[in-house]
C-alpha cells in the first residue's frame, strides 16, 4: 500500500510544460533565424560538430530533472508494516449502474459522475465497516470485493465507467443476486445493499431477486439518479459532444429516471429509496441508518507504518543532472562513435 504525503505539488508539473513550450518555440526561432544567415551546407561547414538531436535530449534530461524533484517534493510513501486491529461495523456492498444511460446530463454533471461523488461521500463518513463495490449494465461486475480498504474502493470507482460492461441494459436482480457472493460472514447480522440507478431497462426478475436477498437478511437501500424530465445520452469523441444516441427510427432518445422498481425492491427488503435531489441530504441519511444498525467486531489488517521514498527521486534528479554534464553542445568521442548524431541542420 502506498500514498502521496503533498499531492498539491502535482501542480508544479505545468512548470515543464511552460519549460518544453519555451523550448520549442525557441528552437523554431533559431532554424529560423539560421536559414536567414546562411544556406544549410555553409552551417555544416561553420559548425561542423553542432547537433540539434542533442540540444533536444538535453532538454530531455533537464525535463526529467524537474520531474523527479516534484515527485520528491509530493513523497510517495509505501507501507512497510501490517497490523491487524479490531473494528466494529457493518457490510455494504454499492451497486452501481454503469449502462449508458447514466451519461445523460439531466444532473450534473451526468448521472454516473453523481453516483460516484455519491458512493466516494458516503465512504468518507464510514467508520469500521466494510465496503464492496459492484459495476452492473446488461449483466453485473465484482468491482471491489469486501475490504476495508477505502483508499482502493475510491480508486476502483474512479476508474469505474460505461464502457467496461458490453452488455447493455439495467439487471437490477443479476446485481442483487452478486451480492449474495460478497458477504462472507455468516454472523454479519446487518448487510446492507445500496443501489444506485436510473432505473430504466430493469428486468421483471428484480422482485424475486429482492425477495431472496430479504430471506439472507440484506435490506437494500435504493437511490434513484436523474430527471423525471429526461435528457438525450450524448455520444462524445476526445471530450466533445459530437451527437446525441437514436433509436431505430432515428429519434434522438430521452432517458428518464424510473423510480419504480428501485422503490419496491428497496421497500420489500424493509430499506428506503432515497432521492439524489440533495446529495448533503442522502449522504446524512444513509450515514444515519448505518450508525443506527448494531455493529460486528471483526480483525483486519491494516499498514501501521509508512516509510518516505522520496530520496530514491532526489537521487535519481542528481544521476540525470550528471549524466546532463556529459551531454555538451559539441560532441564527445565515445559518443559520436555510437552515431547518434550524425543529424545535420536541414533545409
Amino acid at each position: 500500500m502506498y500514498e502521496l504525503e503533498e499531492k498539491s505539488y502535482f501542480n508544479y508539473l505545468i512548470i515543464i510544460a511552460v519549460l518544453v513550450a519555451i523550448f520549442l518555440f525557441n528552437r523554431f526561432w533559431k532554424a529560423k533565424k539560421q536559414k536567414e544567415f546562411a544556406s544549410a551546407e555553409m552551417l555544416n561547414v561553420l559548425a561542423p560538430n553542432r547537433s540539434i538531436f542533442k540540444q533536444y535530449l538535453k532538454m530531455a534530461m533537464l525535463m526529467l530533472v524537474f520531474l523527479m524533484m516534484i515527485i520528491a517534493l509530493v513523497n510517495p510513501k509505501v507501507g512497510s508494516k501490517l497490523k491487524t486491529v479490531k473494528r466494529a461495523g457493518v457490510d455494504i456492498v454499492f451497486a452501481l449502474d454503469v449502462s449508458k444511460s447514466m451519461l445523460a446530463e439531466d444532473v450534473a454533471p451526468n448521472r454516473l459522475m453523481k453516483s460516484k461523488q455519491i458512493i466516494s461521500k458516503v465512504i468518507d463518513e464510514l467508520g469500521g465497516d466494510r465496503i464492496g463495490i459492484i459495476a452492473y449494465a446488461g449483466k453485473s461486475y465484482p468491482l471491489l470485493p469486501i475490504t476495508t480498504d477505502y483508499a482502493a474502493a475510491k480508486m476502483m470507482l474512479k476508474n469505474a465507467d460505461t464502457d467496461m460492461i458490453p452488455s447493455q441494459g439495467t439487471a437490477i436482480a443479476s446485481a442483487i443476486e452478486m451480492t449474495n457472493q460478497y458477504f462472507d460472514d455468516e454472523d454479519q447480522q446487518n448487510r446492507i445493499l445500496v443501489i444506485i440507478s436510473d432505473g430504466e431497462d430493469h428486468e421483471a426478475e428484480a422482485l424475486s431477486s429482492a425477495e431472496m436477498a430479504k430471506s439472507k437478511g440484506i435490506k437494500i437501500y435504493s437511490i434513484g439518479v436523474g430527471t423525471t424530465s429526461g435528457g438525450p445520452i450524448p455520444i462524445k469523441q476526445n471530450g466533445n459532444v459530437v451527437g446525441y444516441k437514436k433509436d431505430k427510427n432515428g429519434d434522438v432518445v430521452v432517458t428518464q429516471l424510473d423510480k419504480t422498481v428501485l422503490m419496491e425492491v428497496a421497500q420489500l427488503t424493509e430499506g428506503k429509496y432515497i432521492d439524489s435531489k440533495d446529495t448533503r441530504h442522502l449522504v446524512s441519511e444513509l450515514t444515519d441508518v448505518l450508525k443506527g444498525m448494531d455493529k460486528k467486531e471483526f480483525e483486519t489488517q491494516v499498514f501501521a507504518d509508512y516509510e518516505d521514498q522520496f530520496q530514491w527521486f532526489v537521487g535519481l534528479a542528481v544521476l540525470f543532472l550528471i549524466l546532463d554534464v556529459f551531454f555538451l553542445e559539441r560532441k564527445t568521442k565515445w559518443v559520436e562513435k555510437l552515431g547518434l548524431f550524425e543529424d545535420k541542420i536541414v533545409k
